[in-house]
């Protein structure tokens, strides 16, 4: 629960304050569930204190988003970085992103929550771009790694680069549903491996 300290913090950080706390409580609630009333009791504060600094539980959710796709590209390009190899560096991101989920369970709930939405929120287009950016970042490697003969010419770089995300995601949803983050975290590198050698392996049967 958020300290009673934070009723005197500056206003930006109350607002990082705020969405740390939304983040926190979607670890252990359904993220459709979360109301202001409910974040405002977790972090020891009124509904009207929270609203001073968000108008409305739409911009808390927009800001939400915002942190994780600032943070998590961050946190994989930060592990990417100095990585000559393009296969080695998605693999550095393949782990940096699994541990930000381990670190911030709430965050795939949250992401997984708003583009399941009906609605074209703000929060659910931030984590469009989100989606969008991560791929053109993996679509790039890709493409270096065929360039450099590291992966088949004959790569879907498009596909693969779905594929990515697409089996981080299953591991984050078979973690939230277990409750077992840590087997995620000791999972990753054998499921990155068998992804691997799929990406170096596929259309090479197709060239021959």
């Amino acid at each position: 629960m958020t300290s009673p300290k934070s009723k005197h913090l500056p206003a930006e950080e109350r607002r990082n304050v705020t969405v740390e706390a939304v983040i926190e409580l979607a670890g252990s609630t359904n993220p459709g569930e979360i109301t202001t009333a409910a974040i405002a009791k977790h972090m020891q504060l009124t509904q009207g204190a929270l609203f001073r600094h968000f108008p409305n539980k739409e911009a808390i959710w927009a800001a939400v988003m915002q942190w994780v796709a600032e943070r998590l590209m961050a946190r994989i390009e930060k592990a990417a970085e100095g990585i000559e190899s393009p296969l080695d560096a998605m693999q550095a991101m393949f782990l940096a992103h699994v541990a930000f989920i381990s670190e911030h369970p709430g965050a795939p709930r949250l992401l997984f929550g708003e583009l399941q939405g009906a609605k074209a929120t703000p929060a659910k287009r931030l984590a469009r771009a989100l989606l969008t950016q991560y791929a053109a970042r993996l679509h790039a490697l890709i493409e270096t790694g065929k360039d450099s003969g590291d992966l088949p010419s004959e790569l879907d770089g498009e596909a693969a680069a779905t594929l990515f995300i697409g089996t981080i995601q299953g591991l984050a949803m078979q973690a939230l549903i277990s409750g077992d983050l840590d087997r995620m975290r000791s999972d990753a590198p054998r499921v990155f491996a068998i992804y691997r050698r799929g990406i170096q392996c596929a259309g090479k049967e197709k060239a021959e």
